[in-house]
């Protein structure tokens, strides 16, 4: 491939997500000359679509709050969730340096963060923690970008309100409740009113929340310390010379441009979530074959492919991704979309999940990763649960909402006109119309009625966890436990989709990247879903995949500036 352009910097980052970013910002920081290459023309990748949360344990910002929590707390928890042991030195330095990493960025840049409060870790395992280790970026003020605003990838549609306005999980029950009082009317108005202001000008709402907060953060602080950004350059062979990485050649279109980088590469490509080639090769069955991605289009494993030519050894465990059950939608360009189920839905009372023979196969309300884990291993053993099917009432989706339909719809026409729904006056008249057994449907209610009366799941244990009740509804008889009696009644399918992937590269506590022998590669380095996630596939808390993305993000810089 020739070179139509040569440049040389200390060290070239490929990928502009959370992670690629932070590595970016922080080797600039250190002083090292960065080039950040991004292969779309957009920043934020699939952090810029997420909830935006980053488990931190121990993090200063909560400990200033008030909450209480240990290293040692957060080492027990991780070692009773990974039980084998394995990648025990990634967690270790995961643990010890996140906190750091969260300071070094405030005191540094623009990023800023904010507790986000109670917030259970997903597992009730010795050291879990209700509240404390969650960290959300502050909202930013997108205006602050100029025209560059435009380079941030929007949230998915389905997180958007009146077609552009973003909103935080703390505006929601103020949205919900805004004739319920003065002062939820009165942020719900100043937010329709600032988000009608942007339209004047912007595409979008200008009040960035979540993962487009931290997104937005991080591209400030790129372009305050002005550090070169190449858009739509994707990297096409990773150069190596006595042993070590020396840069790459970056596709530009019709154009080839050969970067020198005197002390690496750091890959931050998204994973490989949307090759499914990759898919097959790394994903467990059914996973593989029956899965969708909520992955970026453009994260077709380029990390994992690039460092894989150079002999880079793969690392992760379980089914290979990191999941939501996710409902499906048809956006307002006529195409599908997809609406991940993380908590507003599942864990509240009146609600189960069951599969193709009508029967329950897990607690409804236990975290998103957790819950497909259930859909994954039952459609395994035989029983068809992809997808799964939601079942309630509308009295409920009017109290609470049903993935993309808001709480407080009364009228479901147009979603069950679009086949986002299915609705029937019996169980059995639903369990047709959706396919299902219906007399494993009737029965399945019946027990699970008779046992909501009563307040209790012996099946599933629905309610029975911190988590459960979190999520569930503090207002009701029971927060998570009521009997679906009345009909109509609703069903809802909802399948398997990755958020991000578990397997990745191989790499040592400075995201090194390791070879097949377990040696580092000289020059590499891997953070974000390019890097195997340090919990081997499990999911200990909101924020798995980003929290460890920008710690080893800022550890591969640290690493590359005092080789």
């Amino acid at each position: 491939m020739h070179a139509s352009e040569e440049r040389e910097v200390d060290l070239l980052v490929a990928g502009a997500g959370a992670g690629g970013m932070a590595a970016a910002l922080v080797a600039g920081l250190k002083g090292l000359q960065v080039l950040l290459c991004e292969k779309s023309g957009m920043v934020g990748g699939t952090s810029a679509t997420s909830a935006g949360t980053l488990w931190i344990p121990c993090n200063t910002q909560s400990l200033r709050a008030g909450f209480e929590d240990s290293l040692e707390r957060a080492r027990l928890y991780l070692d009773g969730l990974v039980a084998t042991g394995e990648g025990r030195e990634l967690r270790e330095a995961f643990l010890a340096t996140a906190p750091a990493a969260i300071d070094y960025l405030e005191a540094n840049s623009a990023v800023e963060f904010v507790p986000a409060g109670r917030h259970p870790d997903y597992r009730e395992l010795p050291g879990a923690a209700e509240a404390g280790r969650g960290l959300v970026a502050k909202e930013f003020d997108g205006r602050l970008l100029g025209g560059d605003f435009a380079r941030v990838r929007p949230p998915i549609e389905e997180f958007m309100l009146l077609g552009g306005m973003m909103v935080g999980k703390t505006d929601i029950p103020r949205l919900l409740g805004r004739y319920r009082s003065a002062g939820n009317f009165g942020h719900s108005a100043k937010l329709v009113l600032r988000y009608a202001t942007d339209r004047l000008n912007y595409p979008r709402g200008t009040r960035l929340t979540m993962g487009n907060a931290l997104v937005g953060r991080l591209f400030h602080s790129l372009r305050q310390r002005r550090v070169p950004m190449l858009f739509d350059a994707r990297v096409a062979e990773l150069l190596r010379e006595g042993g070590r990485v020396t840069g790459a050649l970056i596709r530009r279109g019709a154009e080839t441009v050969r970067v020198r980088a005197r002390k690496g590469v750091v890959l931050a490509t998204g994973g490989f979530g949307q090759n499914r080639a990759l898919r097959e090769r790394l994903m467990a069955p059914p996973a593989a074959a029956q899965a969708r991605s909520m992955a970026h289009a453009h994260n077709t494993g380029d990390g994992v492919s690039l460092a894989g030519s150079l002999g880079a050894s793969l690392a992760g465990k379980r089914s290979g991704g990191l999941w939501t059950p996710a409902s499906l939608t048809r956006r307002s360009d006529g195409s599908e979309g997809m609406y991940p189920h993380f908590l507003l839905d599942r864990a509240k009372p009146g609600l189960i999940a069951v599969n193709a023979a009508g029967q329950r196969f897990v607690n409804e309300g236990c975290s998103y990763h957790d819950f497909v884990e259930a859909m994954l291993e039952a459609h395994k053993q035989g029983l068809p649960t992809i997808p799964a099917w939601l079942i309630c009432t509308a009295d409920f989706v009017q109290a609470y909402g049903l993935g993309a339909i808001h709480p407080g719809t009364r009228n479901l026409d147009r979603f069950e006109r679009d086949g986002y729904v299915a609705r029937a006056g019996s169980l059995r008249e639903l369990a047709g119309t959706i396919s299902i057994d219906a007399a494993g449907l009737e029965a399945t209610v019946k027990r699970y009625n008779e046992h909501a009366a009563r307040g209790e799941d012996p099946d599933f244990g629905k309610g029975s966890t911190v988590l459960n009740r979190f999520n569930g509804d503090p207002a009701a008889p029971h927060p998570c436990l009521a009997p679906i009696e009345r009909p109509p009644f609703v069903a809802q399918a909802v399948w398997p989709a990755d958020i991000s992937v578990s397997t990745g590269l191989a790499t040592d506590a400075d995201a090194r990247v390791l070879d097949a022998g377990g040696a580092p590669i000289a020059g590499l380095y891997a953070c974000g879903n390019d890097m195997a996630s340090i919990f081997m596939g499990t999911y200990p808390a909101p924020g798995t995949t980003l929290g460890p993305a920008v710690t080893f993000g800022y550890r591969a810089a640290l690493h590359a500036a005092a080789s």
